[in-house]
């Protein structure tokens, strides 16, 4: 095929959900193309339809979803109006797929190298020991190391680069003329989403593989793709050239995702000592100093090999020492398996201590009996990842807030119902949300509702592990603005877990790096990020993918 002439063409696209009776447009006459060894990355935020054209693409949308319109023309043939049968020879073979979420995506009752062999058995590419060979090859093509012992492994047995690794070699597993790459590394710490990226462009451009990459980060589209198109309520708003999207935008919403975005320039928005208010009611005041102090903590997990029942010991956490001062946001950075979330979980007392102490408004949590534990867990509160995850989908938001409150057996139901309001009002939600379920709420909705129920019992210390990581950049810009506004207005002391050292850089009074259970570097913002003095803080500053977006 020539160069010049589009292996993806498509034409005034449309796509329609039926829901109640009526139809929903997600997409509304969108063109792009893409061309023989081209990377397209299509940018914005969830529900701007960015996904539901990628699923268009290869006639994967859900029962109540169809195109309506247009046409998606891939080597010349209508995807859009072709049979199915068609389209089974099409999938993973001329069009591979890397989906989005490396934890769910695979079969977790299958090993690793059946999974990659399904994709080369239903093709003809290979079957039995052949199969089996290939595997191998891709899985190092891959860079996972050991092939040929993992090929017999599980899921749960890969980490989440691992995971994605898989998705990667599964995708690509046919040699397809184009890729689908849907949100490839959102889920992935910055030095390992490097590492696959890079190995994804080095493999396609071997295999001259075009990249249809969908993604919210403007940052890894800056780096990755040669041209950008920016989706906003199911139409592309603009589209070109990466360089001159980033450099030069022209619509007012590709602004404001740039606006939005979280580079190593963004401003501190983290209220300073001085603009810090206390509520008149608070026990304790600023100049009481740490909230919380933690010396020489120490976790080792004992891990009883598969099969063998042979035990060995793993240290997650290593002697940590550090303090959380009242009213101030301290966080830790580091890769996946650096310990971060093992201190937070440590400190909320969900995991046990081995060794070390960690004191609370100067109380040694090891010395708490049931139920000064219970009181404590009033003054300290987490908010977790995954919105998705982290309500129960049966409980209405009310329910959810209130649940706190019933277990602590604070006020009757007309008093609940008084804090529901109030606390929507804290987090920026109309009261009328109060009666709806989960799934009717997007992402951002959710996580503010997270927040709300981690501030019904009014803690001193909220725990925030990967709060925002989740989230697109203008909902993520928008969370963070909320979390520094209550800290000045209700004097919260923050610990903030987080892979994403431009987030860290806005959010934080104190930054503290951990590599493998240890404490490396510890600093200002200003201090880490502007002269890091350890290797491996350099390499993770290195890896933020969107340069570009700082300068």
């Amino acid at each position: 095929m020539n160069d010049s002439f589009p292996i993806l063409s498509i034409r005034d696209l449309s796509v329609a959900f039926r829901s109640g009776g009526t139809d929903i447009h997600a997409v509304r006459n969108i063109s792009v193309d893409v061309l023989p060894g081209q990377t397209v990355a299509v940018v914005g935020e969830s529900g701007s339809g960015k996904s539901t054209t990628a699923a268009a693409i290869n006639r994967l949308l859900p029962e109540n979803g169809r195109i309506t319109g247009g046409q998606v023309l891939f080597e010349g043939r209508d995807l859009a109006r072709a049979h199915e049968r068609e389209m089974l020879t099409i999938r993973g073979a001329g069009i591979g797929l890397v989906p989005q979420d490396p934890m769910s995506n695979l079969n977790p009752l299958m090993r690793i190298g059946d999974q990659v062999a399904e994709a080369l058995e239903v093709h003809g590419r290979a079957t039995g020991s052949a199969a089996k060979a290939a595997v191998i090859e891709l899985l190092e093509m891959v860079g996972i190391p050991d092939a040929e012992r993992r090929v017999n492994q599980y899921p749960h047995e890969f980490s989440g680069g691992m995971r994605q690794r898989v998705l990667i070699a599964m995708g690509l597993a046919c040699r397809p003329k184009l890729l689908i790459a849907d949100e490839p590394t959102s889920a992935l710490d910055v030095t390992v989403q490097r590492r696959i990226l890079d190995q994804l462009d080095k493999l396609t451009a071997e295999m001259g593989t075009s990249v249809f990459l969908i993604t919210h980060d403007l940052g890894l589209a800056a780096e990755r793709a040669d041209t950008i198109a920016v989706m906003n309520k199911g139409e592309i708003v603009e589209s070109g050239d990466a360089a001159r999207i980033l450099g030069d935008p022209q619509h007012e919403y590709t602004k404001q995702l740039l606006h939005a975005a979280p580079s190593l320039s963004s401003r501190s928005i983290v209220p300073t000592a001085k603009a810090r208010t206390f509520p008149a009611t608070a026990a304790s005041v600023p100049e009481i100093g740490n909230l919380v102090e933690i010396e020489d903590l120490t976790k080792v997990f004992t891990i009883r090999a598969a099969g063998t029942g042979v035990a060995s010991r793993f240290t997650a956490v290593d002697s940590v020492s550090f303090r959380i001062p009242r009213g101030e946001t301290v966080s830790i950075v580091g890769e996946s398996g650096s310990g971060k979330s093992t201190t937070a979980n440590l400190l909320l007392g969900l995991d046990d201590i081995t060794s070390g102490r960690i004191r609370f408004d100067g109380t040694d949590l090891a010395s708490l009996d049931r139920r000064s534990l219970f009181a404590f867990r009033r003054r300290v509160q987490p908010v977790f990842q995954n919105p998705y995850a982290s309500l129960d989908p049966r409980y209405t938001v009310e329910r959810s807030i209130t649940e706190p409150l019933r277990v602590h057996r604070i006020g009757d139901s007309s008093s609940r119902r008084r804090r529901v309001a109030e606390l929507l009002d804290q987090v920026a939600l109309p009261v009328a949300m109060a009666g709806r379920l989960p799934h009717e709420l997007s992402g951002g909705q959710r996580q503010r509702v997270a927040i709300a129920r981690a501030l019904a019992l009014s803690p001193e210390l909220v725990v925030l592990d990967e709060a925002v990581s989740a989230l697109d950049v203008l909902v993520q810009a928008q969370i963070l603005e909320l979390l520094a506004s209550l800290q000045s207005e209700l004097g919260l002391s923050y610990l903030f877990i987080s892979h994403d050292l431009a987030v860290v850089r806005m959010i934080s009074h104190q930054v503290h790096v951990m590599q493998a259970g240890r404490i490396v570097e510890s600093g200002t913002p200003e201090q880490i990020f502007d002269r890091p003095q350890s290797e491996y803080t350099q390499e993770l500053l290195a890896a933020i993918p969107g340069a570009k977006l700082a300068s």
